[in-house]
């Protein structure tokens, strides 16, 4: 609004008026509002209408040297004075008609016998330019130049009665674009964003589209159907790469086709945009479309997101104990337990934790899960040891996220202390995916752990990134064989000779074995066979949970009668 207002708050009113008389009957009428300016011809208006800036121009259309036509002509051409409201002042109506289509505001009909009418249009004309104004600059992006989203979506949401069904809603994202901002600044940036912008701008004419930038590096596009984007959008790679000087810039688009035209716009672009994430990282693909059993998941995936804080507030998420028994002697022994999570949720029911552990590895979310599963295991722990006088160690998922938290060894000890456990009750479990993910960085944990007192488990072995080097590295205390190889070891003679190979490598480096999976009495004797240490299966039990956990306790060590004795507490970890 600068110099729109003057020193004292009011708005500056320019009056052209070859005749004296009327320029003082309007400053009479006016300056009680208005600071007013006046010019007797179209030259002197423009004059000052270079000088200064004005919120209103009334204009006399006749009057010599310039008339008020080509005054209006002139301010039409003219970006900055084509903003200024005009009311013209004529008695003749034709001129008044021939003004407003040339670009006029209003008009004021001679004689000016009514100053309340006319004070009140100048005002109504006056806010009526300053509400478009501000409408204007909150209309376009300041980096893009394209729509901003909030105006993109009114605008959709006003024409979408009118709109034709056959409309295809676009969401293009600048793949690793944070990566620019890092590397050479957010000015580089902004121009990689603006090229973007113009390249899209240029695209819409063709496509007979609108289009918006929604976020950072994110845009949406609103245009009627086409056969294929892959063009299109391998043009504009091409173009914004040799712009911005970077190369390795990747654009891909999510489309979504809106032939639901009742269904609310927003909705297009959230589905257009599942549909361009699908695609994240995948360099040699260009476009994806939306897919109703994809989003659906998409959908149930930020759905369960949504509700982990509220799952482990509540104990949603319930801690189930599969057995592990020893198969050393002639009589299997119970004599550990693994922790393994299961979701009951209030309303979706029991969740598979094969949908919602990927996710949460996915997006760090494993990391509040993990701990709240250490602490009910522990505190389980505990609570069998006081009630039945025997310590089940049991085993805990450590995931790859939670290998790089600098606090995971403080964790676990503030956990087995506050249980008054020690260490090696708790038994952390590491896949060897982890290994190839940071090896140096998993080096150092376990070899920390192990040096608190903690024993580690090496989980899922032979699952696809085993290697020598990762046996010698890693300090492990259990090998655990993947359930894969147990399945297949007595149908495949490859999978059974890989098992006995395990073996022999455990029995090198002097580990006990664990193989799960065990469902059949004929795997059970092959393994113990081969030397395997500990098994752990449907063949016993199927996980379980705390209560019916407790069974198993009482039924392999009945208390004595002496519960209180010093003797009567079992320490039964035999993978130490």
């Amino acid at each position: 609004m600068k110099g729109f207002l003057t020193k004292d708050y009011k708005r500056r009113v320019l009056v052209v008026d070859d005749e004296l008389i009327n320029r003082e009957l309007l400053g009479a009428m006016l300056s009680q509002t208005f600071e007013i300016a006046f010019a007797s011809n179209g030259e002197e208006a423009m004059a000052s209408l270079e000088e200064g800036d004005y919120s209103l121009i009334l204009l006399d259309l006749l009057m010599p040297v310039m008339d008020g036509f080509a005054v209006i002509e002139r301010c039409q051409e003219d970006e900055r004075l084509r903003r200024i409201p005009i009311i013209v002042m004529t008695s003749e109506k034709s001129a008044e008609v021939r003004s407003i289509r040339m670009g006029a505001a209003d008009f004021i009909t001679k004689p000016y016998d009514m100053p309340e009418v006319i004070l009140a249009r100048c005002e109504r004309i006056i806010e009526m330019s300053e509400d478009k104004s501000i409408i204007r600059s909150t209309e376009r992006d300041k980096v893009s130049g394209l729509y901003t989203r909030g105006y993109f979506f009114a605008y959709l949401q006003r024409r979408q009665p009118a709109l034709d069904a056959r409309m295809d809603a676009l969401v293009l994202n600048i793949d690793r674009f944070h990566m620019i901002n890092e590397l050479y600044g957010r000015e580089k940036g902004d121009r990689v964003l603006s090229h973007f912008g113009q390249l899209i701008a240029e695209a819409l004419p063709e496509i007979r589209g609108i289009a918006c930038r929604s976020d950072s590096d994110t845009f949406f596009v609103c245009c009627k159907r086409q056969d294929g984007y892959e063009p299109m959008i391998r043009q504009m790679q091409e173009r914004l790469a040799e712009a911005s000087e970077s190369r390795g810039l990747h654009i891909r688009a999510g489309i979504y086709s809106c032939d639901d035209n009742a269904a609310d716009p927003e909705s297009w672009f959230s589905r257009a945009k599942g549909a361009c994430d699908r695609i994240r990282g995948q360099y040699g693909v260009l476009t994806a479309r939306y897919d109703s059993e994809q989003y659906a998941r998409t959908v149930y995936h930020e759905r369960l997101i949504g509700d982990v804080e509220s799952a482990i507030r509540n104990r949603d998420f319930v801690v189930y104990y599969q057995p592990k028994y020893n198969i050393k002697s002639d009589r299997p022994t119970l004599t550990s337990a693994e922790a393994l999570i299961r979701w009951i949720h209030p309303e979706l029911g029991f969740i598979s934790p094969g949908d919602f552990i990927p996710l949460f590895e996915q997006n760090g979310l494993i990391r509040q899960v993990d701990d709240y599963v250490w602490h009910e295991a522990a505190s389980q722990i505990k609570r069998w040891r006081d009630q039945y006088g025997v310590t089940i160690p049991v085993s805990v998922n450590v995931s790859r996220v939670d290998v790089f938290d600098p606090q995971l060894e403080d964790k676990l000890m503030d956990i087995v202390e506050s249980c008054s456990l020690r260490p090696d009750d708790l038994m952390p479990e590491i896949t060897e995916s982890a290994y190839s993910d940071s090896a140096d960085r998993l080096i150092e944990v376990v070899g920390s752990l192990r040096k608190s007192g903690f024993k580690i488990e090496m989980d899922d072995f032979g699952s696809g990134y085993s290697s020598l080097n990762m046996l010698t590295e890693i300090p492990f205390d259990v090998l655990k064989i993947d359930m894969q190889f147990i399945r297949r070891m007595l149908i495949d003679d490859k999978n059974l000779r890989l098992v006995k190979l395990v073996m022999d490598i455990a029995a090198f480096l002097g580990v006990p074995v664990v193989a799960e999976g065990v469902e059949e009495k004929e795997q059970l004797d092959a393994l113990k066979e081969m030397g395997c240490d500990i098994v752990q299966g449907y063949y016993f039990s199927p996980p379980l949970p705390a209560d019916r956990f407790e069974e198993l306790i009482r039924k392999e060590y009945p208390r004595p009668n002496s519960a209180d004795s010093a003797e009567a507490h079992h320490d039964v970890n035999s993978e130490k």
